[in-house]
């Protein structure tokens, strides 16, 4: 056998070999055919049940839906009732809130009312009081006029008499003297007359002294009786000025924070508001000393600032200072403001306010002078409705008679004149500037308001406890203390202290070096030595400090 036919015959057992395994795969693949035709048949069969229950929960769930759409609609519903409740109860509310707030307001009105009632009833209380004393008075003085008409009818009776008597004297006297004289009838009735004019005029001159007399005793009565009964209406505070002012701590720990570390911040307060700060054992208490009462509340101002802030240092002091000096303003306007709306003045000039107002720190003898300007307004005017007259010229030239003393730092001159000169630069009433100008007789009073407004003045000034002599002529002394200091050349401030006893004096430091700070001491003493008359010594010292100033940007 060659080669060749063993290779056919290799090639045909490979055949063979080769479709034996070809029909032995399909025998399986048909096998498993069939059994995944089977298994498709089962599983075609459950998606079949699967669908059906599938359909039938859809259609349940098209039931629960239809169900959910009616619940829905019956919630939508209920929402919108429970909607319109709400809004409802939110008009009930609101109308039961307004009306508890005009109740509210009823009540305060009740309250403001029932007040006014009270006033009202003490008013006429008091109102009573003098009218039941002017019924006494009218009683004794009808009293009094039917006596003298008693005693009148008495003398006309006995002058009847009189003339009775004297007619049959002239009879007989007429007959004597035609007797003697060998007169006739018209002559001797001549000679009669002349003697009888001549008597009656002796007789009425008399007369006249004894109603001049009269009417003079009766005038001093009716003045006194004026001038009472405006003191007696009147009640005002006896004065009780001070120059300690005592300001609250929150804790003990706040008396160091003032003074900082060496005295910085203490220091610094001192130097800016001019006022001495007196720290003691007192609890939580910081006293603030200063005979200026401008200087001392803008003080305490800026001292309650600081401390209500926490934040104490040099440099948060002047800023605090500068608020505290506009708040001050603001305070003497609404001082000013208040004391026109107490005596019913509308129409006074916008500029005159600051002025009137500052009033409100300045003393005269003790006495504060805006409260010593409107008692003299009340007194005028009550003493005016007495007389008669119309009480608004004396109220107001009462009220505006001292506003020169605002101004007397600033303006040479009496401050009568320095005020009726302002007053009538902002065109007052002729009558309101006289009657200031006048009232401490710089002048010759002219009118009737002048005059009120001297006796209301005098009567304000010597009730007893208005005035003290020692505190005005103290301050007298601080501010001659301080002048002094501001008239030596390079000095910026300069603060009385210490009750007197110390003078500090602030320099510029490129007007002023060491030796002429030195000078400007030694100068001070000498002239305080020589003008002022004090108890003890005083202290000179004079501060030169420098100050460099950048900003980083």
């Amino acid at each position: 056998m060659g080669p060749g036919e063993l290779l056919i015959i290799v090639l045909l057992g490979l055949t063979l070999l080769a479709l034996v395994w070809v029909a032995r795969t399909l025998q399986q693949r048909q096998v498993t055919t069939g059994v995944e035709a089977a298994a498709l048949h089962d599983g075609t069969e459950a998606l079949l049940q699967r669908e059906e229950e599938l359909a039938r929960r859809e259609g349940e769930l098209a039931g629960q839906e239809q169900a959910l759409d009616v619940l829905r609609g019956e919630l939508d519903r209920r929402d919108e009732q429970l909607s319109d409740r709400v809004r409802q109860l939110d008009d009930r509310e609101q109308r039961l809130v307004a009306r508890a707030t005009e109740v509210e307001t009823r009540a305060d009105a009740a309250r403001a009312e029932r007040d006014e009632l009270r006033t009202l009833h003490a008013q006429l209380s008091a109102r009573d009081e003098v009218l039941a004393r002017r019924a006494d008075r009218l009683d004794d003085k009808q009293s009094e006029i039917e006596r003298q008409r008693l005693d009148l009818q008495r003398e006309r009776a006995q002058a009847e008499s009189e003339r009775q008597e004297l007619a049959d004297s002239m009879r007989r006297a007429s007959q004597e003297l035609e007797r003697i004289a060998g007169m006739d009838s018209a002559q001797a009735r001549d000679e009669v007359l002349h003697r009888a004019e001549h008597s009656a005029r002796l007789e009425s001159a008399r007369l006249v002294r004894d109603v001049e007399r009269k009417s003079r005793t009766e005038a001093d009565a009716v003045a006194r009786r004026i001038i009472v009964t405006a003191i007696q209406r009147l009640a005002a505070e006896q004065t009780a000025d001070s120059v300690v002012t005592a300001v609250m701590l929150p804790s003990e720990e706040m008396k160091g924070r003032i003074i900082g570390r060496e005295g910085r911040n203490i220091r610094t307060f001192e130097q800016i508001t001019g006022v001495n700060v007196l720290i003691d054992d007192t609890p939580e208490t910081v006293l603030i000393s200063s005979f200026d009462p401008v200087r001392r509340e803008t003080a305490r101002v800026t001292l309650e600032a600081l401390v209500a802030d926490g934040r104490i240092h040099p440099s948060h002091i002047e800023e605090v200072h500068e608020r505290s000096i506009r708040q001050v303003e603001e305070r003497v306007l609404r001082a000013a403001e208040d004391a026109l709306a107490e005596v019913r003045i509308t129409d006074l000039a916008p500029e005159l306010l600051p002025v009137l107002g500052s009033l409100q720190y300045r003393t005269s003898y003790g006495q504060n002078v805006l409260r010593h300007s409107l008692e003299c307004a009340h007194l005028a005017a009550m003493m005016a409705a007495e007389l008669g007259l119309d009480p608004t010229t004396s109220r107001r030239a009462a009220l505006l008679h001292d506003i020169g003393k605002a101004l007397t730092h600033e303006v040479e001159g009496p401050h009568a004149q320095i005020g009726a000169d302002l007053l009538r630069r902002h065109g007052e009433d002729e009558d309101v500037v006289h009657a200031v100008a006048a009232h401490h007789n710089e002048i010759e009073p002219e009118t009737v308001e002048a005059l009120l407004v001297q006796a209301a003045d005098a009567i304000s000034g010597s009730r007893p406890g208005a005035r003290r002599e020692s505190l005005e002529a103290h301050v007298r002394r601080l501010e001659r203390l301080e002048q002094i200091a501001m008239d030596q050349p390079g000095v910026d401030r300069a603060y009385a202290m210490q009750a007197g006893r110390e003078l500090r004096i602030m320099v510029l430091p490129d007007e002023v070096d060491d030796a002429a700070a030195r000078a400007i001491a030694r100068d001070v003493v000498q002239s305080v030595e020589h003008e002022l008359t004090y108890p003890g010594e005083i202290r000179v010292t004079v501060v030169r400090e420098s100050r460099a100033t950048a900003v980083a940007r």
